[in-house]
């Protein structure tokens, strides 16, 4: 079981954290459970606060229906944003991200999500956070040129390393083990004092693993870049005749869900100049 530690985010009085403990209060008297992610989770587990634009809030995809329809009864304009992961709530320029998968589709929301729920007060309220486990499992997949959440990982092994259930978290990452290995062996360059956070035994194994995989055949038809940034390895698959890692077997995603994905880049590149 994950100890949180006793340095909680601390409510604040302005208007976006209104907006969120009123989207918290709603889906708490509708029944729709939901898990806190994102900055105001890592500031629980790691003591790190930032400010952040939106508020993420997990959930069951079979629960997006019910969690949508109980906010526009409140008066919050909801919108599905991106069918297989992504729906907002919007409160003039507020907005909280209602999250059952990920861009990839590879860290859809399970019951797991609430079995390993750590309990916290986020904006003077109770709640629970999304376990540790699931922010690495899905934070490891973010290498985008824009955004990269590898510091994040560090953070949360640095913090916690040391109660994670790793088995699970093995289990979570299962073909994908490199992609944890990666951020591992960064770990340990990053902190070469506090290596000892990742088991010795999780390290040999993920080694052992690669050093089995060296003499295995390997498949030149495959990029599985797109599990790890939705943009820069386009090319790779529209022009160099690499078939998408995002597609099955390999991933979970539909031809549609990709070409809607690949589309918001667009979309998400304006808004930045907008914003900047």
């Amino acid at each position: 079981m994950m100890t949180v530690p006793s340095n909680v985010a601390a409510s604040d009085p302005d208007p976006e954290s209104s907006f969120y403990r009123r989207v918290l209060q709603t889906l708490d008297r509708s029944g729709v459970p939901v898990l806190v992610g994102g900055a105001y989770a890592l500031a629980v587990y790691t003591g790190i606060e930032r400010r952040t634009k939106d508020f993420d809030l997990f959930l069951r995809a079979a629960d997006y229906e019910r969690a949508t329809q109980a906010l526009e009864a409140n008066g919050f304009v909801t919108e599905l944003k991106f069918p297989h992961w992504l729906g907002k709530a919007h409160a003039g320029s507020s907005c909280v991200d209602l999250i059952f998968n990920s861009g990839n589709g590879l860290t859809h929301v399970d019951d797991a999500w609430f079995e390993h729920a750590v309990d916290a007060e986020i904006l003077a309220m109770r709640a629970k956070l999304v376990p540790v486990e699931e922010m690495i499992w899905s934070k490891a997949f973010v290498m985008e040129r824009e955004r990269y959440d590898g510091a994040d990982i560090a953070h949360l092994l640095r913090a916690c390393g040391d109660t994670l259930d790793w088995p699970r978290l093995l289990a979570r990452v299962g073909p994908n083990w490199r992609v944890l290995l990666c951020h591992l062996v960064l770990f340990g360059y990053v902190y070469p004092g506090e290596r000892a956070q990742v088991p010795a035994s999780v390290m040999r194994e993920l080694l052992d693993r690669l050093r089995d995989e060296l003499g295995a055949p390997a498949s030149s038809a495959l990029c599985r870049g797109t599990l790890v940034s939705r943009e820069q390895y386009l090319h790779d698959v529209h022009r160099e005749g690499f078939v998408d890692g995002r597609l099955p077997p390999t991933g979970t995603m539909s031809a549609e869900d990709i070409a809607v994905w690949t589309e918001g880049i667009a979309e998400d590149e304006s808004g930045a100049q907008r914003s900047g």
